[in-house]
């Protein structure tokens, strides 16, 4: 007896999976990256395009996997992940100055984007398992978790994707209920830090000085956010002409396509860490604000879900995905727009570039799949 499934079945199967609110949150957003890549590299089109298919699909792969089972994968993925940056660190492969890649048969990956999804999850599976016991070892343990694959790309070197990573394992921490006093003692060290760094900086960006804990290159960072015109023409040309962009936009914008900082070629590596920059001056002040504004809903839906999530580890998981995104966009736009040192990272779901869009596409996958499972759980 032949089966035939009714179109309309197969399209709600299909659908199943997918969250209405945050998909079309996702999709204007990625409509807005099409749209800025079409002004700032249009050649690179049809290249973002496979790359969004690919990270859609693999979406929506992760999103028909029960919560469950994607908690039970947190330990073989972290530890493929250790293993893969261990390689990094033996057998990586060199390029600018770091070594980020390892060559596995055919490709090249970078084992480090996989810890940021690898990383909450193992320490939302790890909390879970642990449920309604944790004290000052469960931390300790969590923080040693999170120390290790930090540590291996720190050393790579690669600020940025380590402070990510570090950032998506403290969101888990803390939301599994580290205490104030354990936290307040770091942020006051922090700021204390920072704040000597700001009324000292003359002295302490001498070239004599050595930071000890910093690399020369990420101390030139710092000391160049601090007066980008020591250096105009080189350290400080990134930051100098963003910040012309994004000033010359005004409150609507010069229009799309006619950006002058973009077409002449005055913003650095404007379609991908320094699209927001081409957001800002051919859209304008409004145009930034309606961004924002989508952000701004798609975190709160995520932040939604991690509040009805069914058990600890996925209230966890998806509270940790949500601040990732949070933390793409904060230091991305906090960096083009000058308040932040330069470290490479992407603005979510708008920036050119196939390995981000993939991780973060995960994270959504994550957030839908975890949906579900709420979704099921109040059926039953």
């Amino acid at each position: 007896m032949e089966l035939r499934l009714h179109p309309v079945a197969l399209i709600r199967g299909l659908l199943r999976p997918i969250d209405p609110p945050l998909f079309l949150l996702l999709s204007l957003l990625l409509a807005a990256a099409f749209t800025l890549m079409q002004s700032a590299s249009p050649e690179r089109i049809h290249a973002q395009l496979v790359n969004t298919g690919v990270a859609l699909a693999l979406m929506w792969v992760t999103a028909r996997i029960p919560a469950p089972r994607l908690l039970s994968m947190a330990v073989p993925l972290y530890l493929v992940g250790v293993l893969l940056l261990v390689g990094v660190a033996l057998f990586g492969e060199v390029s600018k100055g770091a070594q980020r890649w390892l060559h596995v048969g055919v490709t090249r990956i970078q084992p480090s984007e996989l810890m940021k999804i690898a990383m909450p999850l193992m320490l939302a599976w790890y909390f879970q398992q642990r449920e309604g016991a944790t004290g000052l070892r469960e931390f300790l343990v969590a923080a040693v978790l999170l120390a290790i694959p930090v540590g291996l790309i720190v050393t790579q070197p690669d600020l940025g994707t380590s402070l990510l990573v570090a950032a998506a394992g403290f969101y888990v921490i803390f939301f599994a209920g580290l205490s104030w006093r354990l936290i307040v003692p770091v942020v006051v060290i922090g700021v204390v830090g920072i704040g000597s760094i700001v009324i000292f900086g003359d002295t302490l960006c001498q070239p004599e000085v050595d930071w000890q804990v910093l690399r020369e290159y990420q101390k030139q960072r710092v000391c160049t956010l601090l007066d980008p015109t020591s250096d105009p023409l080189g350290r400080g040309f990134h930051i100098i002409q963003s910040t012309i962009a994004i000033g010359s936009g005004g409150l609507l914008g010069k229009g799309w396509m006619n950006g002058t900082q973009t077409h002449l070629s005055f913003i650095p590596e404007r379609h991908t860490d320094f699209i927001f920059a081409v957001l800002a001056e051919e859209f304008g002040l409004v145009g930034a604000l309606v961004l924002l504004l989508v952000l701004l809903l798609l975190l709160l839906r995520g932040l939604v879900i991690a509040a009805t999530a069914p058990t600890l580890g996925t209230r966890l998981l998806a509270g940790a995905i949500t601040m990732i995104l949070f933390t793409y966009a904060f230091v991305n736009m906090g960096m083009v727009s000058g308040m932040l040192p330069v470290v490479g990272v992407p603005l979510p779901f708008i920036s050119y570039g196939g390995t981000a869009l993939v991780t973060l596409c995960i994270g959504v996958g994550m957030l839908m799949s975890i949906q579900r499972e709420h979704v099921l759980a109040q059926q039953n």
